[in-house]
């Protein structure tokens, strides 16, 4: 019965439960004077009438893929081919600059890096706004 894994994984959540608690503590007190940006559209029970969009719980469990990307580079099939164990890559990212989140491959947000109980996570400081991906489409 003593499975030291699922213990862990036990801590883990609480862990993680709590970091959401504190997030979410801190943003229940905006500042003095600062609204919250209205982004995305509010599916709240208030705002339809009580029901989602027609069609709209059907793509709730529709998987998609998160990634956080730390930055890019190009190299060299030669260069590529010369890789080894401990070699290093360097990367156009600059350190403490924000990650950005992609969803499918689009960006949709940055944010920085967290560390709870020895995992990594992200915490979404800046939401692109479908404005702004439609703006970075134009270039």
């Amino acid at each position: 019965m003593n499975d030291p894994t699922a213990a862990e994984q036990q801590i883990s959540d609480d862990d993680w439960a709590a970091a959401m608690g504190e997030q979410a503590a801190a943003e229940a007190q905006p500042a003095p004077g600062v609204q919250p940006a209205q982004i995305f559209e509010q599916f709240s029970e208030d705002a339809g009438g009580g029901q989602a969009p027609r069609g709209f719980d059907m793509i709730m469990d529709i998987p998609v893929a998160l990634t956080v990307e730390l930055g890019r580079t190009k190299i060299s099939i030669r260069n590529l081919l010369q890789l080894a164990h401990g070699s290093v890559v360097e990367l156009d990212g600059l350190a403490g600059e924000p990650m950005d989140v992609l969803i499918n491959g689009t960006l949709v947000a940055q944010g920085e890096v967290v560390v709870v109980n020895d995992k990594f996570g992200i915490r979404l400081t800046d939401i692109i706004t479908p404005q702004e991906r439609i703006r970075k489409l134009n270039r």
